[in-house]
């Protein structure tokens, strides 16, 4: 065995052992800021993230223990940090390229699990081989620490507790420190970087210096970080007004001159929208303007509004800008402080309109208060809390309504197949309301629910609406009324202790993507690629 200098006091083991729990932690968790915007933050996509890292580790584990025992030089190990520094380096330079070819080539060639497969291939393609390489530092470092049988146990105890304290300081700086701070992009780079300097270290230490080999490596971080800075995922996109990255969201601002709008996914949903006319928006969230008329909002002095998934507040501002301001007191909960932010500098949200920065399902555990309505909205982009859609929740809601109080809920994924998600949450909502009313938003694949505990909603509604002075909410209020329907409640319910609401939803996701790729694909089929990039 050779390079051994550096080893002799088996601190620098324990430090690359340390080094590459944290690394490995890391990247896992910008694995799931990569695909965020692109497949959600589901606990499906956690699922496969963790799957295909714990596999690549334990491939890992068994071919560096082989490894070991056959050529126990540190050379190896070291050299195969180096690749997987470099690979990590990358990751930003090509990762997002990547993710949305594999999600172009399957998109023409499977027809269910769209999704979920994406997300796997995208992994596998990714994540797998650099992480594969970090997996075989441990067994390798087993073998060049352990002396003699006499110490294996405590010496094998000590690089568990580097890796398991490396792994938490991974987990926990990412998360609340580069990540917020500088992105995902930088992030990677960061533990590229760290991965880099050990290798370069230990080689630089030995006899054999290899500094063609180390030029190489350092020669393609530098051009990584050059060329991988980009916090851009929508990298097609060049008229966006911000794009940027929050501890649970990623955050896409563009604006036209009539709308300014957010995302929080790359490719499906739109999660706030601010019309410049100071109209309506033409979307669910006029719909969802029915509800302070159910609850008799022409017929208080006082009349009280809270909003779970505030966004940046296009509903309470419609509510604001529609009905009289001096009656109403709005009240928005958000989980995203930067969101918040945003609302005041983007969205013209009011500075009065208080929002508070909580999960949704705590603040009703916390507060005391009750509203005449209660706004649900935190069902954005293609994912849905699932502490958030039980009958426990909306029982929380109920309670804190008054009694002649509405709920009124988004619920964004329509489906048209037999126990889909929507009809999940409706059987739900059904089994905790009395009165239970849909109504479709047109051309758009959103349903708004209404429910309350008071039979006469709808006619209190209808003896609202007909003194309502403004057009445009009127006409709007009027289709509301042609297209509203009592809920015919079935046997769906969702519990705190069962609510498989990724599964549904990603059933609902391959039946949209389905349909809106069906035109496409039957080109592709017919006339191949040149015909699909005509049409194009």
């Amino acid at each position: 065995m050779k390079n051994r200098r550096i080893l002799k006091n088996k601190i620098y083991l324990y430090l690359t052992e340390f080094f590459a729990g944290m690394s490995v932690m890391a990247v896992e968790l910008g694995a799931s800021r990569l695909l965020a915007p692109y497949f959600s933050s589901s606990q499906i996509v956690w699922t496969i993230i963790i799957g295909t890292i714990m596999i690549a580790m334990a491939l890992g584990n068994i071919y560096g223990g082989k490894s070991a025992d056959k050529n126990p030089d540190p050379d190896r190990l070291y050299r195969r940090i180096l690749i997987a520094a470099v690979w990590i380096g990358l990751i930003p330079v090509v990762g997002k390229y990547l993710v949305i070819g594999i999600a172009a080539v399957l998109i023409f060639s499977i027809n269910t699990n769209f999704l979920i497969a994406a997300a796997f291939v995208s992994c596998m393609v990714i994540f797998v081989f650099p992480l594969f390489l970090l997996g075989t530092v441990t067994p390798s470092l087993v073998k060049y620490t352990i002396g003699s049988l006499e110490d294996s146990g405590s010496t094998v105890g000590r690089l568990s507790a580097a890796n398991t304290i490396g792994s938490i300081i991974g987990t926990f700086v990412p998360t609340f420190i580069s990540i917020p701070a500088v992105g995902t992009s930088i992030t990677f780079l960061i533990f590229a970087g760290i991965l880099l300097v050990l290798g370069i270290v230990y080689f630089i230490s030995s006899e054999d210096k290899k500094p063609i080999q180390i030029s190489a490596f350092v020669l393609i971080f530098i051009l990584s970080c050059i060329f991988g800075r980009s916090t851009s995922f929508a990298f097609w996109q060049d008229d966006l007004t911000l794009e940027d990255e929050s501890i649970y969201n990623y955050l896409q601002v563009y604006e036209n001159r009539d709308e300014v709008v957010l995302s929080t996914n790359v490719l499906f949903g739109v999660q706030s929208v601010y019309k410049k006319n100071k109209g309506l928006t033409g979307m669910y969230y006029d719909y969802a303007m029915a509800a302070p008329f159910m609850a008799g909002i022409n017929e208080k002095k006082d009349f009280d509004i809270l909003v779970l998934g505030m966004g940046s507040g296009t509903f309470a501002t419609q509510c604001r800008r529609y009905f009289d301001a001096d009656r109403l007191n709005i009240e928005g909960v958000e989980i995203d402080e930067k969101i918040i932010k945003l609302s005041r500098e983007y969205f013209e949200l009011p500075e009065d309109i208080k929002v508070v920065t909580y999960d949704g399902r705590a603040y009703l555990n916390a507060a005391k208060e009750k509203y005449d309505v209660i706004m649900v909205d935190a069902y954005q982009d293609i994912t849905i809390p699932f502490q958030m859609s039980s009958v426990e929740f909306f029982g929380m809601v109920r309670d804190h309504l008054k009694d002649d109080g509405v709920m009124v809920v988004n619920m964004n994924m329509r489906g048209t197949k037999e126990g889909n998600i929507n009809q999940y949450l409706a059987d739900t909502i059904a089994s905790v309301f009395p009165e239970v009313y849909t109504v479709d938003v047109k051309n758009t694949t959103n349903r708004e629910l209404f429910a309350s505990g008071d039979p006469e909603m709808l006619e209190i509604f209808s003896d609202n609406i007909d003194i309502e002075e403004d057009e445009e909410l009127s006409a709007m209020m009027a289709r509301v009324e042609e297209g509203i329907a009592k809920y015919e409640a079935g046997s769906y319910l969702m519990t705190d202790d069962k609510a498989p609401v990724e599964v549904l939803g990603m059933r609902v996701i391959d039946e949209l993507i389905k349909d809106e790729v069906a035109y496409y694909r039957n080109i592709y089929e017919n006339s191949g690629i040149q015909g699909l990039m005509d049409s194009l």
